[in-house]
């Protein structure tokens, strides 16, 4: 017979409280697992994960709104659409209207480009200065006195020949920076429509040039003597060193200062104003104005004391540059023509006369018109012929290629 059986080694097992676990009251719904509402009694889960028949996809929590209405959806009423936002005119554009393919609507810049020119050729002098300071301050000379002669254009030194012309070559940086910065352009929509300098145009230009140049002498040999308003018939200069150094300059740097007058008058001013009509419309007006304006300002541009025949050449050497640069689609022509004409002048000067005459010219007749416009006007025909036989482009489409780059 066994014996009664031991207790189990241990503490004894603990008994939850009365009443656990807790019930909930009658009536009530289980709660929601994360904001979804649970299934209905009975519900298994059936084949493929598919809900029960009569089960309907629960609506969003409370206080939920859509961002907006889903498309084609009706908008909610007053509701109208904000501005279009401006495109760059990507069709085919000539050169005095490139500025209507750079920054959309800021074309009404060129209302100001009269008021830039002016700050350039006041800028301009004002840096280029500084590094003749500094030079005169090392060579231990008076700063004061080394300006004073540098700005003397009645009695010119070939050190303030170099002065001048590197102040106005300094425009072509100045216009670079306000076609980047007003624009959106890159500078060298200010050179062509390709864009970029055409050198192979451009030296054919040269050429050209001086073959006009031989028809203007010999449209001078046959009026009167006095036709340029100075004295050509003397003996020639005596050739110092003085007369070299004024050589060096002018066959060095002239070339930077006409290209210099280039870029601003008939680069940033002839687009800046042809920008301002429409491509589309008032094409005869656009060129006109585009070469007459910037033509009055090169002119008033070399001062106020000159006289009306001299005036009036400069005048009509800007409207021939003009039309050139439209018809051409480029600054090449202007360039060669101006690079020339410079030279001429300054050489002569070297050679028969001085070179304060050359830069501040106050006689000047009638007479002089019929030989400056000769070769003004042979030279025009020449370089469109040319121009024409190179097929050069006279359209450039500056929208299109910032598209095409920035797909690549």
């Amino acid at each position: 017979m066994s014996g009664p059986t031991p207790p189990p080694e241990g503490p004894p097992p603990q008994q939850p409280p009365p009443g656990w676990p807790p019930q909930p009251p009658a009536g009530a719904q289980p709660p929601p697992t994360h904001g979804w509402p649970a299934p209905p009694p009975g519900w298994q889960p059936q084949p493929g994960g598919q809900p029960p028949p009569g089960w309907q996809q629960p609506g969003p929590p409370p206080g939920w709104q859509q961002a907006g209405p889903p498309q084609g959806w009706p908008p909610p009423p007053g509701w109208q659409p904000g501005p279009a936002r401006p495109e760059r005119y990507a069709g085919p554009l000539e050169y005095h209207q490139l500025y209507r393919g750079g920054r959309p609507g800021w074309h009404w810049a060129g209302l100001a480009s009269p008021f830039l020119a002016i700050a350039f050729l006041l800028l301009g002098p004002a840096i280029v200065l500084v590094p003749f300071m500094i030079g005169f301050v090392v060579a231990g000379e008076p700063v004061l006195e080394g300006i004073q002669g540098l700005v003397d254009l009645a009695d010119p030194t070939p050190l303030g020949l170099a002065y001048l012309n590197l102040a106005l070559a300094s425009a072509i940086l100045f216009t670079f920076l306000a076609v980047w910065a007003l624009y959106g352009l890159a500078p060298r929509w200010l050179t062509s429509v390709r864009p970029r300098m055409r050198w192979g145009f451009f030296a054919a230009c040269v050429g050209l040039a001086m073959v006009a140049l031989v028809a203007t002498v010999v449209v001078a040999m046959v009026v009167p003597t006095d036709a340029t308003g100075a004295e050509l018939t003397g003996e020639i200069n005596e050739f110092t060193r003085t007369t070299r150094d004024f050589a060096l300059v002018v066959l060095l740097l002239t070339p930077l200062q006409a290209a210099g007058e280039e870029y601003l008058f008939r680069g940033y001013l002839t687009q800046a104003i042809g920008s301002l009509f429409k491509p589309s419309t008032a094409r005869l007006l656009s060129r006109t104005v585009a070469v007459v304006v910037p033509a009055l300002a090169f002119a008033l541009a070399h001062g106020a004391g000159q006289s009306v025949p001299i005036f009036f050449d400069r005048f009509a050497f800007g409207l021939v540059a003009g039309v050139l640069v439209i018809a051409t689609g480029g600054l090449e022509a202007a360039i060669a023509m101006h690079v020339l004409n410079n030279w001429l002048a300054f050489g002569v000067a070297l050679a028969f006369g001085d070179m304060g005459s050359a830069l501040n010219p106050s006689g000047g007749t009638w007479w002089s018109i019929p030989v400056t416009l000769t070769q003004s006007l042979v030279y025009l025909g020449l370089a469109l012929w040319v121009a024409r036989a190179m097929r050069l482009d006279r359209t450039g489409a500056p929208a299109v290629l910032a598209a095409s780059r920035r797909r690549v």
